[in-house]
């Protein structure tokens, strides 16, 4: 039986209840705040110090953003590079994780020699030169394979591999499988959970990539989300200027009011993407922490 809690133990629980409350609404604020500006007329966003409720809720910002083929256009090329750049670091680092867990002749020097590659890196100006000489330069596969695999991800995925029973693949090789057939069969459905959780690790790190983008790409029509968010929140010029004559716009959203929506805008997609993958999120991220 489970002993009953004393009275001091359920007053601790109701505090620690409390603060954990009040610390998440500390981090939900901003978020709020961002979306109360989003929709605030530019009257009222001018008079008001802390504006938390509009008295008038307008859709002014989000027409002058969504009327930017730019930023439109960005959302793509961020969605493009996040689906198909998660997919090849999952694919990558599940087939990277699995070699290394198998028990071949050498395999400690091969871990050695592979992780070391991968936590040590070479730095900027040595990677920029490897994709300046494999002819990624202003591609979208330069936002992708470079940071294909991550050295945490591929340790865990790893460890997890090696704790998976190995009477599975025996009995699959016994049964004449090869290596590929028991890693799509039999490894990567027992990996789901794994797989959940560095698929939005992955997701999340791409996304919100910035300075990949802005170092190897020099056109602006694959320029992606996140540097169009620093023309819009940083900057305001541009091309973003010319959208108030074409809409014509007498008073137009303020310059705080376009950032808040627009920053919106990006941040919707990729938290749409977390209640796909909750299922197995919880169990995912524990992996490594207990060894059953």
């Amino acid at each position: 039986m489970l002993n009953k809690q004393t009275k001091s133990e359920k007053i601790v629980d109701k505090l620690n209840m409390l603060i954990l409350a009040l610390i998440a609404l500390t981090m939900l604020f901003p978020f709020y705040y961002m979306f109360a500006v989003s929709f605030a007329t530019y009257e009222e966003f001018v008079q008001s110090d802390l504006l938390l409720f509009p008295e008038k809720w307008v859709l002014d910002a989000y027409s002058y953003i969504l009327g930017s083929k730019e930023f439109v256009r960005s959302l793509g090329v961020s969605i493009y590079i996040t689906v198909v750049g998660t997919f090849v670091s999952l694919l990558l680092t599940a087939m990277m994780g699995y070699a290394l867990s198998r028990k071949i002749l050498g395999q400690k020097i091969y871990l050695f020699l592979v992780l070391f590659t991968f936590v040590f890196g070479a730095g900027m100006i040595p990677t920029y030169m490897v994709v300046q000489a494999t002819g990624l330069m202003d591609s979208l596969w330069a936002l992708i394979i470079p940071t294909a695999i991550s050295s945490f991800n591929l340790i865990v995925m790893r460890q997890f591999f090696v704790n998976l029973p190995e009477d599975l693949t025996e009995a699959a090789i016994i049964d004449g499988a090869n290596d590929l057939q028991i890693f799509a069969r039999i490894i990567l459905p027992l990996s789901k959970p794994a797989l959940a959780a560095f698929g939005l690790f992955y997701a999340v790190g791409i996304w919100n990539s910035y300075f990949t983008a802005l170092l190897y790409l020099s056109d602006p029509a694959k320029w992606t989300v996140q540097v169009v968010l620093r023309q819009l929140v940083i900057l305001n010029q541009g091309n973003m200027l010319d959208i108030r004559a074409q809409m014509g716009m007498d008073n137009p959203p303020p310059a705080e009011t376009i950032g808040m929506a627009a920053i919106l805008i990006a941040t919707v997609p990729i938290l749409i993407v977390y209640p796909f993958l909750q299922k197995h999120f919880a169990k995912g991220v524990m992996l490594g922490s207990v060894k059953e």
